[in-house]
């Protein structure tokens, strides 16, 4: 296991230990891609701890068939780590649909709502808000409610929120945020996305 080492040691009374159990509260963002698989890859080193996983997905439909979902669910019924998946919405970033019924906004409210019930109550030790971003960039839900309730949540419960255009109190409240940066993708050069990649 490699050692990290620590720039500073905040005067804060916590043993090594008890600040090695704190929880944490992670951003992924920027414009290059992995934002969410590292948020899955952060998801499965929880289930391998044994932690239930609450994920939340804020902006891809619940048409699509995303390989992340697949497999936490598998590995979800092979213990007792229990991995809860929702969708909300049907991909109001990428999908424009004239004359849709759904109110994507109040779906959005309501998301955020349940996500606030989970950590009051507990209910998992991991969640990831995937591409939560965005209904806080459009005004669908409120950022410094989402900074309060996470610095405010009870317990050992940690939290990952993905997605472009992190608002800036989001990212000085976390602590790990990580920008993915674009150097080169396939679709610069016309390729569109594929399953086993993007999928």
């Amino acid at each position: 296991m490699p050692q990290g080492k620590v720039t500073s040691v905040p005067d804060d009374g916590l043993t090594t230990r008890q600040r090695r159990r704190q929880a944490v509260f992670a951003v992924h963002t920027g414009p290059g891609k992995g934002k969410s698989t590292a948020a899955f890859g952060m998801a499965l080193r929880a289930w391998s701890a044994g932690w239930p996983i609450g994920v939340f997905q804020f902006v891809k439909s619940e048409k699509w068939k995303v390989g992340e979902e697949a497999a936490l669910k598998a590995l979800g019924g092979l213990h007792q780590t229990p991995v809860t998946w929702h969708k909300m919405g049907e991909g109001w970033s990428w999908i424009q649909r004239a004359g849709s019924e759904r109110d994507h906004a109040a779906e959005a409210a309501e998301g955020w709502a349940q996500i606030k019930r989970d950590l009051a109550a507990e209910t998992f030790r991991f969640y990831v808000l995937d591409e939560f971003t965005y209904p806080m960039k459009w005004g669908w839900v409120d950022v410094e409610d989402v900074i309060t309730t996470l610095r405010e949540r009870p317990g050992t419960q940690h939290v990952v929120i993905t997605g472009r255009d992190a608002h800036p109190d989001l990212v000085a409240a976390a602590d790990l945020v990580t920008e993915m940066t674009k150097v080169k993708h396939p679709m610069d050069a016309g390729r569109k996305g594929q399953q086993g990649i993007e999928w």
